[in-house]
């Protein structure tokens, strides 16, 4: 066995790397016949391959025919014969015989190109279909005259074929050989000495086929010669070759040829018959003549893809045993009647969406065995789809990415691979390919809305499921599995996980609290949509809840205050007309809404037909003139209510006094007194003040006539020892600037939204006035008793609709400076404004 390996020729190269799927090839030279499991060569050795990738690559070898000569080790590399090789069988007369492999692997797809020589061994010894020729020569043949043998045949090739023939004996004839345009050979017998029926009637020869092997072989076939008397012309033909064509779709029984012979003798010796000489090779079978009128016919089916070339040789013989020769070269026209087969020889099942572009998924091996334009395939895919097909080499598809895959648009694709011919009319088959898309985690979570807005009462159940958000994802299985997250934030402080929470699987929000409207109005967050992917992918949305309101909260009175043991009284004149503004209650409710929206009515009265309460604002004002005969204490009840459902209200009580002047109110006192815990606590406080201010008075009096008796001794003394000093002003010890203010107003003021007021103390401002000693202490005595003389103590109460202002006067400013009257009167104020300020 010789084994080699040989890199092809410079033009195979440039073929080879002009298609970036064919790697490397490579070529082995073995004898025909060679027993199984012998080695052909080391695939992995002479391509430099290792037998992991043999392996990992699922290492294959494709041949396109039926029958599998060889087979591929992949542990070892090793080509090994299968199945015992005829190179008759296989290439019959063709030469070279080679067997064209290619061995494919996968991930990636590479492609090599294998040929396996088979060469000749002298197997096969000449033979010849007949085992005896017969020969009827007339006796008057003449020297020369030529007898056409039969072929002898040898499936060997090259020089272990057929090479020569030998006769014996040779005393009456010869051979003579003819080489034949297809290298083959006739072979003639020639007379070359008369022959003499007297002398020899009948002969036997041998004729002996040798060829050129080692060792020698031949083939013998015995000849038969009857010398016949008296025919002496041969038959001769007109043409020595006759040429025809024949399309390979002819129908049995077509004419192909006429071949015509004549002979010069007559009568029987005159009678041509044609027959076909090279029967051996199995010519006799495809075609037949008419041995009497040389009409060549079809007689069976002609493929031009096995065989595109006939040549028949025809043998005219007469009855005399005379015969003459001629070829008829047959031409089979092709015509397209092949499909292309189409082998896939690497296909997976799936890739994934995310492959690079240009990625070989597949590799497709397309044959056509028609000739010329009509083997000339092309092939095509189906619309739309990502993908495209192209050339790798002679025969060889690839089927590549051409788009970027998106699983999401398409899971799976049905290819179609049409391969056509160019012939006419034009062939083509198909194959269908099936290609599933794997899916890479690309596609974040996508919500249903970009916003979320939502509705929860007050005071609900903590728990309680607000409302639902939902995002779906494109991709699928777990890169589709969307998880819910709250993502943290803070709400006035508080982190929003203390208020909501949210269910990772269903995206259900719920509280965890419950809310009350007056304190949180609305809440935003966010929430998370994370897929199950690796990475995984987000995306976030903005929720907001809106709280609504219930009427949870009754109105609040504001004005008047009500405490307990304080009565306020709000003074109406005598005098007042209709419309008279008495006073206003004033309320707010926290709640909002409808829940807010206050309406006021007189529930109960002392006199109804007095007064009346304004139904949205609140204000009482009188319905009639007031007259004498109406009584001076009137007690109100108003009920204030919102318009919840259902609603809720507050009562307050206001206390009216008809009245022109203070001390009527204050004889009224009493019987309010009766009624109100506020009435006992004024009439405390006022009384208190009285005596406070009475015993202050006494005392101060005595203090002040003390001082004076104590001064104007002290004056005299003065006058009687200082009588030369100059005159110098005299300023009391309290009062620098040497004047006394006549009155000292305090005044506190207030509104309903406060609890605060200002005391306000106003000094009139006076022109001071020097004297000299005498007449300073003259002025300053007059004075101070006129003071002690007018010394008032007034309380005045004037009441208005929304401000209260309380004023005390005292007309003696000297009591102003005692400190325990201050702070007495000071408590007054503020009890007073106490009452009517919240």
């Amino acid at each position: 066995m010789s084994v080699t390996a040989k890199t092809w020729p410079q033009l195979a190269y440039l073929l080879i790397f002009s298609f970036s799927l064919v790697h490397a090839q490579v070529s082995y030279t073995i004898p025909e016949e060679m027993a199984k499991g012998s080695v052909v060569g080391n695939v992995a050795q002479d391509l430099g391959l290792d037998s992991h990738r043999l392996k990992s690559g699922n290492a294959r070898i494709y041949t396109g025919d039926s029958t599998e000569y060889t087979e591929l080790k992949k542990e070892s590399g090793l080509l090994l014969i299968k199945e015992k090789i005829d190179r008759e069988a296989l290439c019959a007369k063709t030469t070279p015989c080679a067997l064209h492999l290619q061995m494919i692997l996968d991930n990636p797809v590479e492609l090599y190109r294998i040929t396996v020589e088979i060469t000749d061994i002298n197997d096969n010894a000449p033979s010849f279909k007949k085992k005896e020729i017969t020969f009827e020569i007339s006796e008057i043949a003449g020297i020369g005259a030529k007898f056409m043998l039969e072929k002898a045949f040898d499936p060997d090739v090259g020089i272990n074929s057929l090479q020569s023939y030998s006769l014996k004996p040779t005393d009456h004839f010869s051979l003579k050989l003819h080489n034949q345009a297809d290298g083959s050979k006739t072979v003639e017998m020639v007379l070359h000495k008369s022959l003499d029926r007297e002398e020899h009637g009948r002969m036997s020869l041998l004729l002996t086929a040798i060829d050129g092997g080692e060792p020698q072989m031949s083939g013998t076939v015995q000849i038969h010669i009857t010398v016949l008397d008296a025919n002496d012309n041969a038959p001769v033909f007109k043409q020595k070759i006759y040429k025809a064509t024949l399309t390979e779709n002819a129908q049995k029984g077509y004419k192909v040829a006429t071949v015509s012979a004549s002979d010069a003798d007559e009568g029987s010796n005159g009678k041509i018959t044609y027959y076909i000489a090279n029967i051996m090779d199995g010519l006799a079978d495809v075609f037949t003549i008419d041995q009497m009128n040389g009409v060549i016919t079809l007689n069976g089916e002609v493929d031009y893809e096995i065989a595109n070339n006939f040549q028949i040789d025809i043998e005219a013989k007469d009855q005399g045993g005379l015969s003459d020769s001629c070829k008829v070269i047959i031409d089979v026209v092709d015509i397209n009647d092949n499909k292309p087969s189409i082998n896939v020889l690497s296909m997976p099942k799936s890739i994934s969406e995310g492959s690079q572009l240009d990625r070989v998924i597949a590799m497709i091996n397309v044959n056509d065995p028609d000739s010329g334009q009509s083997g000339q395939v092309h092939c095509v895919l189906n619309d739309n789809i990502p993908f495209s097909i192209t050339s790798a080499s002679n025969n060889f598809f690839s089927l590549k990415t051409q788009q970027e895959l998106d699983r999401e648009k398409n899971a799976e694709y049905n290819i179609t691979v049409t391969c056509a011919d160019e012939g006419v009319p034009q062939l083509s088959s198909s194959v269908d390919l099936h290609l599933q898309i794997l899916d890479v985690n690309d596609n974040a979570p996508v919500f249903e809305r970009s916003f979320y807005e939502a509705y929860v009462v007050e005071n609900n159940t903590p728990g309680q499921s607000v409302f639902k958000v939902k995002a779906s994802d494109s991709d699928w299985n777990q890169n589709a599995r969307v998880s819910y997250i709250l993502e943290e934030s803070a709400v006035n402080g508080v982190s929003v996980s203390s208020y909501v929470s949210v269910n990772a699987d269903s995206g259900i929000i719920s509280a965890v609290r419950s809310f009350d409207y007056e304190q949180l109005k609305e809440l935003h967050f966010c929430v998370k949509a994370q897929d199950g992917g690796s990475p995984p992918l987000s995306s976030n949305v903005t929720v907001k809840i809106i709280i609504q309101d219930q009427n949870d909260n009754a109105p609040q009175i504001l004005y008047p205050v009500q405490t307990g043991g304080s009565v306020v009284a709000e003074m109406v004149p005598r005098s007042a007309d209709v419309g008279y503004l008495v006073t206003k209650v004033v309320a707010v409710d926290v709640d909002s809404g409808q829940n807010a929206w206050l309406s006021y009515k007189l529930q109960k009265a002392t006199d109804r037909a007095l007064f009346e309460v304004g139904a949205q604002n609140g204000e009482i004002r009188t319905v009639r003139q007031v007259t004498e005969t109406d009584a001076v204490k009137h007690r109100l009840t108003v009920v204030v209510e919102d318009n919840g459902q259902p609603s809720r209200s507050a009562t307050v009580i206001v206390n009216v006094a008809v009245a022109d002047s203070f001390p009527e109110v204050l004889s009224e006192f009493n019987s309010f007194n009766h009624d109100t815990a506020y009435s006992d606590n004024l009439t405390f406080y006022l009384i208190l003040a009285l005596a406070v201010v009475s015993v202050l008075f006494i005392f101060s009096l005595t203090a002040i006539i003390s001082v004076k008796i104590y001064r104007w001794k002290q004056e005299r003394q003065f006058y009687k020892s200082g009588s030369n000093l100059p005159v110098i002003p005299y300023y009391p010890p309290v009062y620098p600037d040497g004047t006394l203010q006549r009155v000292y107003n305090y005044e506190m003021c207030g509104t309903t939204d406060s609890r605060m007021s200002d005391i306000k103390f106003v000094r009139p401002y006076s022109q001071n006035t020097l004297v000299n000693v005498s007449r300073a202490g003259t002025v300053q005595r007059e004075k101070r008793e006129q003071e002690e003389a007018d010394l008032i103590l007034e309380v005045r109460i004037i009441a208005y609709s929304e401000r209260i202002t309380l004023r005390v006067e005292l007309n003696a400013a000297f009591f102003l400076e005692n400190t325990y009257f201050m702070s007495l009167a000071s408590k007054v104020f503020d009890e007073k404004q106490d009452y009517m300020y919240p």
